[in-house]
């Protein structure tokens, strides 16, 4: 099977795994705070080389769609869609809640840190998924599913995220995939312009 590149840029870290015939044949993750504009092509080319492999070889490309930094999914997806045109390949978009529930049991709560005391959160169980949610209070969180990500009382995802996002794109069948889209959960902490935009002429 031709191999897969996944990569993602949705929290504090750049991250890339590629998957060939079931198998992780490379992957790295970097923690950072700023920086992944700069850092993860630079990556994936690293990645790809340790897994002996060139663009040229890829099937499909995965990203880690978020919740997360606003700033590294638009990056993280901007480039799944460039890559996709260049290689005239599928891209696949994965949530991060998504690829921290990959490989754990079901039923159970992911959650990824939301900050300002907020967490992400969906549950996950044997016939489906739930839809995404922000949570405020974590006394609203379900006290009765196991717990895996971030926050108190959370076990760590099965799987690094990279990986796990290659093996959840891996997963879905046959070659239309609908284009990446950022998941947005909370609003942009970016206020909006006072003035409006001026008119276009022309």
């Amino acid at each position: 099977m031709p191999a897969l590149l996944a990569f993602d840029t949705s929290g504090a870290h750049c991250a890339a795994a590629v998957l060939r015939d079931g198998l992780v044949v490379a992957a790295r993750c970097e923690a950072m705070a700023k920086g992944q504009a700069e850092r993860l092509m630079p990556l994936v080319s690293e990645t790809l080389a340790e897994a002996g492999l060139k663009f040229s070889d890829l099937g499909a490309i995965a990203v880690g769609i978020g919740p997360g930094n606003f700033t590294g999914i638009r990056l993280s997806v901007a480039a799944a869609r460039g890559l996709s045109l260049s290689l005239g390949i599928p891209a696949i978009g994965v949530s991060t809640l998504e690829a921290l529930a990959e490989g754990g049991p079901r039923p159970m709560l992911a959650l990824a840190d939301a900050r300002r005391g907020a967490a992400y959160a969906q549950v996950f169980r044997t016939g489906g998924a739930e839809d995404p949610a922000l949570v405020e209070d974590a006394a609203d969180l379900p006290a009765d599913l196991p717990r895996i990500g971030d926050g108190p009382g959370a076990l760590p995802a099965a799987l690094p995220l990279a990986e796990a996002i290659a093996r959840v794109a891996a997963a879905r069948p046959g070659p239309d995939h609908p284009r990446p889209a950022p998941l947005y959960i909370r609003p942009a902490d970016a206020a909006p312009p006072r003035d409006p935009a001026p008119a276009i002429l022309g």
